[in-house]
């Protein structure tokens, strides 16, 4: 759990550290500036802005039943806030699974990408993607008609 925050918490005290180096030299207002930018770097890099993670064995099990693709991610990975981003509220519809929480999700990434753990992985109809199109990802999450 604590791997999961190494970023965000590495965020805010570079920040604070640069953020107070300025206020010392009278530029307190670019040391806010500065600390703000940081601090939304490690909102935006926490485990907070995805969905609840659950476990790849829970994960796969609902996925069977309603259909919904699974996305493996891990924190700190610029390619998984983007597609978490671009799904925008749609993402809530998908099982997210955090490899660094869930050795069988770690290892199911591993199992499919050549025995690297390349995130985001999505599952659908247990078929793995590495890395797909945010929109191809949308599609996949919308109600079948």
């Amino acid at each position: 759990m604590t791997r999961a925050w190494i970023l965000p918490v590495t965020f805010v005290l570079g920040g604070a550290a640069a953020a107070t180096r300025l206020a010392f030299t009278g530029s307190s207002g670019a040391a806010v500036a500065l600390l703000l930018v940081f601090v939304l770097l490690a909102g935006v890099n926490s485990p907070l802005i995805f969905p609840r993670s659950i476990g790849a064995l829970e994960a796969r099990r609902r996925s069977a039943a309603d259909g919904r693709p699974v996305v493996f991610w891990r924190p700190g990975c610029t390619y998984c806030l983007r597609l978490r981003l671009r799904l925008g509220r749609s993402a809530r519809r998908a099982h997210w699974v955090n490899i660094w929480r869930d050795p069988a999700g770690a290892a199911a990434v591993r199992a499919v990408n050549d025995g690297n753990e390349t995130v985001p992985t999505v599952f659908v109809a247990d078929r793995p993607h590495t890395n797909p199109d945010p929109e191809w990802v949308r599609e996949q999450l919308s109600p079948s008609v």
